[in-house]
């Protein structure tokens, strides 16, 4: 071991846990859940140090994120309270908050992992789970909005807003925290990412830069869209009002949706087109949200070449 790693990892007692380790038990039960989140856990940790001993001026950076930390809740409350932390928002209290939400709340750990898991497998840039829960901002806006969300059906709104309000300022990433929003969720880049207040986004979804979930600005209540499992929706996707995009469907980049796309469809263009047409459209077998897969439609949709 690097000596450097070495010496901060034999400072690690009780005087310098963050404070919430002594303050949140873990709860974790031994579940089949809780031991994929151990695996997970295990898995960060041997990356974290192995890139501490490749890399020494990052030893200090992962031992305070990752290595001195007893479980993948902990080492991600302290990353998002630090991130997320303003001068009147202060760090400590987001651990905390976050902490104590992540703690007690085994669902809210199981979705962690499944997005962990999604980030790695979906994007082949992803070279390492640690690299995605340190540096994944589309992740961790996800994470931080997953707190916001249960602040929110808690009714303690003033604080899931205000939560709201320091994740878009940090992360580009703007999640109102009514929106409801499955696991195995990838948001890819993720700058310019905007969910409204009444959207709900289901399981294995990913979503691209610059995708907007948003009301058509003519009606109150239920006015956001309702995005099935496994779907894939391209950069800068603009998707407008209380409309389902079905199950495993496709939203190629830049389109603009303004009606229901059935299930397993391709949806492009401004206004958006279903490729095959209206009254057969073409329907694709794989799940777009995992494949994704953005291209594979161009050669029925359009003979455009360059």
């Amino acid at each position: 071991m690097n000596g450097n790693l070495h010496r901060l990892c034999n400072q690690f007692d009780v005087l310098n846990m963050p404070a919430g380790e002594l303050r949140h038990p873990s709860i974790l039960p031994a579940t089949e859940s809780g031991e994929d989140e151990a695996w997970l856990w295990t898995q960060i940790k041997a990356e974290a140090r192995r890139d501490a001993e490749s890399e020494p001026a990052l030893a200090s950076y992962l031992y305070s994120t990752i290595l001195s930390h007893s479980s993948l809740e902990r080492s991600l409350s302290f990353h998002l309270g630090n991130k997320l932390c303003s001068s009147t928002l202060l760090s400590t209290l987001l651990y905390d908050l976050f902490l104590d939400t992540f703690s007690k709340d085994a669902e809210l750990r199981s979705a962690t992992v499944a997005d962990l898991r999604a980030n790695h497998m979906r994007d082949p840039a992803c070279v390492s789970f640690s690299h995605c829960l340190l540096n994944y901002k589309g992740f961790l806006a996800c994470q931080a909005h997953r707190v916001a969300h249960r602040l929110w059906t808690q009714m303690r709104r003033p604080l899931a807003l205000a939560l709201q309000s320091r994740i878009a300022d940090v992360f580009a990433v703007d999640i109102h925290p009514a929106a409801r929003i499955g696991k195995g969720i990838l948001f890819d880049h993720a700058t310019g990412v905007v969910v409204g207040e009444t959207a709900v986004i289901g399981n294995n979804v990913s979503i691209l830069h610059h995708v907007t979930l948003g009301g058509t600005g003519k009606a109150g209540g239920d006015r956001h869209p309702k995005i099935g499992d496994g779907v894939l929706i391209g950069a800068g996707a603009t998707i407008l009002g209380n409309i389902k995009i079905g199950e495993g469907a496709k939203i190629g980049a830049g389109s603009v949706v303004l009606i229901d796309v059935p299930a397993r469809t391709t949806a492009v263009g401004n206004p958006a087109r279903l490729v095959g047409g209206k009254e057969k459209p073409a329907r694709h077998e794989d799940v777009p949200g995992e494949s994704m897969d953005h291209t594979s439609f161009i050669s029925e949709w359009s003979d455009y070449i360059i």
